[in-house]
């Protein structure tokens, strides 16, 4: 089984930006914790600050891996384009959230992106990669 994990835009910050909201490890730091607690699965990672870049990635991969975990970032909430993406692609794709965006900026409560997506964890901190994880393995 094969899934991919996408940050977008600023996530590569993790562990430095706003560590009251996002915490204070990278996810270069949870990503072997991942990897060892699911070792039956390959789980590749992709990190981009740039639209077209993630929309690349998706198509490159969202006709062959088992499952993709999409945290767009900011693009979440203003990108038509990754919505058109997720709905032309046959991977089905879980929208993720380290923050609970419902408790944060009016602007954050929309989501352009999930009614594309087989379903949405926010919340759990990194703990939601896991929990979208989980969903695609069943």
């Amino acid at each position: 089984m094969k899934i991919l994990i996408v940050n977008g835009p600023n996530l590569n910050l993790l562990g430095r930006r706003e560590p009251g909201i996002y915490g204070s490890a990278s996810f270069e730091d949870y990503l072997p914790q991942l990897r060892q607690r699911y070792p039956q699965v390959e789980i590749d990672y992709y990190q981009s600050n740039i639209e077209g870049e993630l929309i690349d990635k998706l198509q490159q991969e969202g006709f062959s891996a088992d499952g993709i975990v999409l945290n767009a970032g900011a693009y979440t909430h203003t990108s038509v384009a990754l919505h058109d993406c997720i709905r032309a692609i046959t991977t089905p794709v879980i929208e993720v959230h380290i923050s609970n965006v419902h408790q944060r900026d009016e602007f954050r409560h929309h989501s352009m992106i999930s009614s594309a997506c087989r379903g949405v964890i926010c919340g759990f901190g990194l703990d939601s990669y896991r929990l979208a994880i989980e969903a695609i393995i069943g």
